[in-house]
């Protein structure tokens, strides 16, 4: 597979606009509107879809609602949100730890389930004696399956360390898509519009990045990186409020503030058939 050209971040290019509604760790005491079952997930996607989201990033329960990594549950709620939006939205699955799972269980998860695209936390995988076999297993097989995959980065020695796995041909050169999470480990973990800047310094520009964030600066974040030609992520995973500092009534609400930003910037808004035609090379 061939890397995306530069342009996929640039202003010229489709903003993607991935909504995260619940998490592993948001419950329905934390908001009403944290779905945890399928049903509940697929009305949130429909509703993010119209908002303007063209990805969806989904995590699944068990019936306490705590994290589940279970291959039957990520597929049952696929199901349920193919049910609602068709192929309008990329669901993309998680391989986060949450504390509970092992780097080798997070990699047999996401192998039984053969997602259309999954999210990997770099460090998450990347433990251990056997964390550079672990990783070019995972990679190389993400990307002969053709798994849409984001890598996951929490700090430029993340971002060091993957642009290192690439250079030792650890990490084979497929269409990979990149986060940076603002402010995982600041003060608070209230992110920052001007946390990007270290990220963007070290980062080769070799692959399309986004980013997602933490608290109530959550928009402004995501108006730096698409004005700055980047992606965004947001929701309820990580923040419940909107820019005006209410707390918002759904995760369509902070979606739809970040269109209203694509507007004012000129960047039209990506589809999913977009989406998968930069990170597959073709369309549904």
């Amino acid at each position: 597979m061939n890397m995306p050209a530069p342009a996929s971040s640039s202003l010229d290019a489709p903003l993607i606009v991935t909504v995260a509604p619940n998490g592993a760790y948001k419950k329905i005491a934390d908001h009403a509107a944290v779905p945890v079952t399928p049903g509940q997930l697929a009305e949130t996607a429909k509703l993010c879809l119209d908002a303007g989201a063209s990805m969806l990033h989904m995590h699944v329960r068990k019936a306490d609602q705590s994290h589940s990594l279970e291959p039957d549950a990520y597929l049952a709620a696929t199901r349920a949100v193919r049910q609602a939006v068709g192929n309008e939205l990329v669901v993309q699955i998680t391989t986060e730890a949450a504390g509970v799972y092992a780097p080798d269980e997070q990699v047999a998860s996401v192998m039984a389930v053969k997602p259309e695209a999954v999210s990997v936390g770099l460090r998450e995988i990347a433990l251990g004696p056997q964390a550079d076999a672990r990783v070019a297993s995972l990679f190389s097989w993400l990307a002969r399956e053709r798994v849409m995959t984001q890598v996951i980065l929490y700090d430029t020695g993340d971002v060091e360390r993957w642009q290192a796995y690439r250079r030792q041909g650890v990490v084979p050169d497929a269409p990979w898509f990149l986060l940076f999470v603002l402010g995982r480990y600041s003060a608070g973990q209230t992110s920052s519009p001007s946390d990007l800047l270290p990220f963007l310094a070290v980062h080769d520009h070799a692959y399309p990045w986004a980013m997602c964030a933490f608290g109530r600066h959550e928009h402004a974040c995501a108006g730096a990186a698409a004005a700055l030609g980047g992606h965004a992520r947001v929701g309820f995973e990580n923040n419940l409020y909107l820019r005006d500092g209410s707390i918002a009534p759904d995760n369509a609400a902070l979606v739809r503030q970040v269109a209203e930003v694509a507007g004012a910037l000129g960047r039209r808004l990506a589809t999913a058939d977009q989406v998968r035609a930069l990170f597959l090379g073709d369309e549904r």
